[in-house]
């Protein structure tokens, strides 16, 4: 196992707007890249990002970050923010880029890929097609000129730990396999090599929902079981939360910010950790100072924490933000809490029949809210609602930078 440690990090590709349509790819950089889809996404930011940077697209900026030995760390950000781009660097596939990577106290910079000892699971399986599963597995040591009886060995050390029915697929060739055996072999393949470290790109993205949550288990039984450290890049919350020991929520190629689930979500660095993490993200509303410590938003004000009102002059935009399930539907013959009311009109419920709950949809003028009430409270589309925002549940953030005001 093995300690992975990245400094400074940063990789550029240089430019990916044109196509050539003979090999029907982008030239240049991210043309040459082994993945298709990872090219189409680099040539699409760089036509966002031309005006400012001539076409040039840093997939990784500055990216320094550890991932402690043995442990999990699940990497989540929109499409095209570097998720994949730093697996590859991790990897060796990509060796373009500024900065250095250790594993352990080894700067693998000059590390063949074939000599990092990882396992690498990806979306689109990449079994081969004409071996069945036993010859998937035994690939690995066949390039290595392995005798057969370890080769052996470590195909039965593997299927006794794939678990039940595994043993099954062996004799199979990919073609016949659905989609989740086939990602059980890959998760096979990548684990016969007994890796020091253990990369995952969106391994369950082509799985229906049933398979999702079923390999999710498996993969975190193995994980647990020998502590391998790995890094899951997902663009499913869900799978992050169940799988990462930690969360690296990324943006246009930067690490906005890394931590526990529960620390992201109630300690949140930026408006964006704040607005992307969670089945339910947080409500934020973009306001201004008034320059004596209140902030106006929309049709109602709040007063700024005593830190905030001599650093917020007048004018200045702060952004309000609060939790969906802190929210609270205003009952004149309930008890409330302390804190600002917004009114606003019904827009959408949507049940969640599972919780017992379900999500309100409200528009106050330019805004949305949502907040989260008991499947019992008779709210209907068209109703006016009033809602109370706890006081001592309120974030504000930097409007301009999104940088969380404390």
């Amino acid at each position: 196992m093995a300690e992975i440690r990245l400094v400074n990090v940063s990789r550029t590709y240089d430019p990916v707007g044109r196509f050539d349509r003979a090999a029907g790819r982008p030239r240049g950089e991210a043309g040459q890249q082994y993945d298709r889809a990872f090219a189409d996404r680099m040539a699409a930011q760089a036509e966002i990002n031309r005006p400012a940077a001539a076409g040039r697209v840093k997939a990784l900026d500055n990216v320094t970050l550890t991932v402690a030995d043995g442990e999990t760390l699940a990497v989540v950000g929109p499409s095209g923010c570097g998720k994949s781009t730093l697996l590859r660097v991790i990897a060796g596939l990509d060796t373009g880029y500024s900065g250095e990577i250790y594993y352990g106290h080894e700067n693998v910079r000059d590390v063949p890929v074939k000599d990092r000892y990882i396992g690498m699971v990806f979306q689109n399986y990449a079994l081969y097609p004409h071996f069945q599963g036993r010859g998937n597995l035994r690939f690995f040591f066949q390039v290595r000129g392995a005798p057969d009886a370890e080769a052996e060995e470590r195909i039965r050390i593997t299927a006794e730990i794939m678990g039940f029915g595994f043993s099954q697929l062996l004799d199979r060739k990919p073609g016949t396999l659905s989609g989740g055996q086939q990602q059980r072999l890959a998760i096979a393949r990548a684990l016969v090599r007994n890796p020091k470290l253990f990369l995952f790109d969106e391994p369950l993205s082509n799985l229906d929902a049933k398979l999702r949550t079923q390999t999710r288990i498996e993969i975190r039984r193995l994980l647990n079981r020998f502590s391998i450290t790995a890094l899951y890049v997902t663009h499913d919350q869900v799978e992050a939360m169940a799988l990462g020991d930690r969360i690296a929520v990324m943006r246009d190629g930067r690490i906005e910010q890394i931590g526990a689930y529960d620390t992201l979500r109630n300690d949140p660095n930026s408006a964006f950790v704040a607005g992307f993490l969670g089945p339910r993200p947080m409500n934020l509303l973009a306001g201004a100072s008034d320059g004596d410590g209140v902030l106006h938003v929309g049709g109602f004000s709040v007063m700024l924490p005593p830190s905030l009102r001599l650093s917020s002059p007048a004018g200045r935009g702060v952004t309000l933000g609060v939790h969906t399930d802190d929210a609270v539907a205003y009952e004149p013959a309930l008890p409330a809490p302390a804190g600002p009311r917004v009114k606003g009109t019904v827009e959408m419920i949507e049940p969640d029949f599972g919780r017992r709950q379900q999500s309100i949809f409200a528009r106050a003028g330019e805004f949305t809210f949502s907040l989260v009430t008991g499947l019992e409270a008779g709210w209907h589309v068209g109703e006016e609602i009033e809602v109370v925002l706890p006081e001592d549940r309120l974030y504000f953030f930097d409007t301009e930078s999104g940088a969380r005001l404390r």
